[in-house]
């Protein structure tokens, strides 16, 4: 288990992790929804994670295993985000991608967990997909570190 996998597990307990109320993304954004809409098309873990910037278990995602050919898009939006060439496995627990697609995502600090980190987000809906960290590997030294539920998988 890598150190960073074994400090997130042994902060969350085991469960979802969630940053400090009032911290998500702000838009405006292309696609908004009220909170009730967001709660009837999501469930209960897809909300905490997408809207109010929770994080899912380790290895809990379907999708971290994942490796065929497709676009990962946005649950949220239906937004393209990351093509699956750009996927890799960082021995984490979570979907990591070494870029995103063109125009896809926006970022911003985030302070909670003793640290700052970059929040990545869906630039079209707001919703919450994960970090980006400068631990990737090359070309772009980058790894993108998402939540599998804030996402679904086309094949190509």
């Amino acid at each position: 288990m890598q150190r960073r996998t074994f400090i997130l597990s042994a902060l969350s307990g085991g469960t979802v992790l969630t940053a400090m109320p009032g911290f998500a993304a702000s838009g405006p954004f292309e696609v908004t929804r009220t909170e009730a809409e967001w709660r009837e098309m999501l469930t209960d873990l897809e909300y905490e994670v997408m809207r109010e910037e929770g994080t899912e278990r380790a290895y809990s995602s379907p999708l971290h295993d994942l490796y065929e050919p497709g676009t990962y898009h946005c649950r949220g939006c239906d937004l393209p985000l990351y093509s699956s060439e750009t996927k890799y496995d960082s021995e984490t627990g979570w979907p990591s991608f070494w870029r995103a697609m063109n125009n896809a995502i926006g970022t911003k600090p985030d302070h909670s967990l003793f640290a700052t980190r970059t929040e990545c987000h869906c630039r079209r809906c707001g919703s919450h997909l994960g970090h980006i960290f400068d631990d990737g590997p090359q070309p772009t030294g980058k790894r993108h570190c998402l939540n599998g539920v804030s996402l679904t998988f086309r094949a190509a």
